[in-house]
């Protein structure tokens, strides 16, 4: 077996679901793609502006960045009522920390330097071992009584909010967007038809949101528990430690995680294990 060698391989990405299954295809694979989530704007853009408001007025010692999405989403809605240079102008007078290379990026462009860059897997952990490590090093990086913008996405981090808050810092959330199911859950059913029916092969997770939302319409479609022994069954990749998190809570344990969290490296390094995965399981099966 070398590569997907035919196997049937589904995930659950939205934006980039075109690029996963040419991946997939290239490494031998038959991608079956049913999008689990899609991006929807807050229905009120207040936060937002409300932070930038603040920001401007110089309420804010620090701002973390989450996203690249979100932090690009704050800037257009900021320019709705200010401008942009001096939206700009502000965040260079405060340390920014991004979570990630994608909000670096989106920084990058604007002109703005992070004060801190944070390691893979660029995690909520890592950016507060980040935190903690400057902090250590210089009194200016040490959070008591600092006042952060938090730019969120999806759902809120409340293990993040909580460390921030025990460090002595004071914590503003920033929403930008929130996720939703997709307007279609025809393939996300079909997905999981097949998964209950264990003709799944292998899966990948990019978010640890597809998970919740996996297992959010299998329970409305009274297939949950069989889901769960489709998964068991199964190759399952996961992008990373959130997803691998997510995971986790409801009972599955992936069989990997790529050496980076990027797609590519997910689909290369899934294909590279799935004989090895494949005979794992198969001689599990024997044994029980």
């Amino acid at each position: 077996m070398s590569g997907f060698a035919g196997l049937r391989v589904l995930a659950f990405e939205s934006r980039r679901a075109s690029e996963l299954a040419k991946l997939i295809s290239t490494y031998g694979g038959q991608p079956i793609l049913a999008s689990a989530m899609r991006e929807v704007p807050l229905d009120s853009n207040s936060e937002a502006l409300e932070f930038a408001a603040r920001l401007l007025a110089g309420d804010f010692d620090m701002v973390i960045f989450l996203t690249g999405v979100g932090c690009r989403e704050v800037l257009r809605v900021v320019e709705t009522k200010y401008p942009r240079e001096d939206y700009i102008s502000a965040l260079r007078h405060v340390r920014i920390v991004p979570r990630g290379p994608k909000p670096v990026a989106v920084l990058r462009e604007l002109g703005v330097t992070p004060a801190l860059t944070v390691p893979e897997p660029n995690t909520w952990r890592e950016l507060l071992q980040t935190l903690d490590a400057a902090a250590n090093k210089s009194p200016e990086f040490r959070l008591r009584g600092v006042r952060i913008a938090l730019q969120e996405y999806g759902v809120p981090n409340s293990e993040l909010i909580v460390a921030l808050a025990e460090r002595g810092a004071t914590i503003t959330r920033v929403p930008i967007y929130r996720w939703a199911l997709p307007e279609d859950l025809a393939p996300l059913q079909f997905a999981i038809y097949e998964l209950a029916a264990g003709t799944i092969d292998a899966v990948l997770f990019t978010t640890g949101i597809q998970v919740a939302h996996l297992f959010q319409v299998a329970s409305e479609m009274k297939l949950e528990e069989s889901v769960q022994q489709g998964l068991g069954h199964a190759i399952v990749s996961s992008i990373g430690p959130t997803t691998t998190e997510e995971l986790q809570n409801h009972g599955i344990s992936p069989d990997l995680e790529p050496s980076h969290p990027k797609m590519g490296f997910l689909v290369k390094e899934t294909a590279e294990r799935a004989a090895e995965v494949v005979r794992t399981k198969q001689q599990g099966k024997a044994t029980t």
